[in-house]
């Protein structure tokens, strides 16, 4: 088993170490992480510049680039010739819930590893009072140890956020809905040049069966994705709209 960890905190951040540390019996790991943080990047890849990786310690690379990049180069270069049988991103420093996975860099590390074929599951950790990694990386390993006993699907593509304090176990969960209020904060620098701060309280839709009322009440939701974005339901309840924008092509066509 061969498991390649990544994540958006950094290759120096106390969560990937104890992840690492954890999987270790489990397979042969290797680590390809960013240089410095990367939250927040969702699933970019860098296309304007070179990447550099460098090789840390055995089995331990950094990427001046995003989570993205770490597993494109991973499995596209330094394991070409033995390719991850699973990806596995986090421990994130903070919980991705709901519509947070489309900004979360931890999460879009799995994205590209689905992508690419292979197995994937992103680890987040609740910060609060009493959140422990360790903990945290015990219950990643028992996760992945469960989902090695059986063979693993191409597709597999899980999102799993641990809450702080006493674990009262695991649901499987659909996302929730977080809606920032955002406000756009405007201010001078000392040559008198504008920046901005870009500000938001999430606001939760408070709903049953989602990953945000599993973590809320002290269960690890594990929240199956899709890559397909296709809104099935709209193919049908549009598909009037086809017919009038060929009947606005040809009267300006003037046919």
């Amino acid at each position: 088993m061969r498991i390649l960890i990544t994540n958006d905190d950094g290759v120096f951040s106390q969560g990937i170490e104890l992840l690492a540390a954890a999987l270790g019996d489990l397979g042969q790991v290797t680590v390809v992480a960013p240089d410095r943080e990367q939250s927040a990047s969702g699933h970019s890849l860098t296309l304007h510049r070179p990447l550099r990786m460098r090789r840390l310690r055995d089995h331990w690379y950094s990427v001046d680039g995003t989570p993205t990049d770490c597993v494109t180069l991973a499995v596209m270069g330094l394991l070409k010739e033995g390719k991850p049988d699973l990806v596995v991103s986090g421990i994130n420093f903070g919980l991705n819930l709901g519509d947070d996975v489309t900004y979360s860099g931890t999460v879009s590390a799995t994205f590209e590893g689905s992508l690419l074929g292979i197995p994937s599951v992103a680890f987040s950790q609740e910060v609060a009072e009493g959140f422990s990694f360790a903990d945290a990386a015990t219950f990643a390993h028992n996760f992945v140890s469960a989902l090695l006993e059986e063979p693993l699907p191409k597709d597999l593509l899980l999102n799993v956020n641990i809450p702080a304090g006493p674990l009262r176990g695991v649901k499987f969960t659909r996302l929730g809905h977080r809606v920032y209020q955002q406000s756009l904060v405007e201010k001078k620098d000392p040559r008198g040049r504008k920046y901005y701060w870009i500000a938001g309280n999430p606001v939760w839709t408070e709903e049953e069966g989602t990953d945000h009322a599993a973590v809320s009440s002290g269960y690890a939701s594990v929240t199956p994705l899709h890559l397909d974005l296709t809104d099935y339901r709209g193919l049908e309840s549009h598909s009037s709209l086809g017919g009038r924008v060929e009947r606005r092509l040809k009267e300006a066509d003037g046919s």
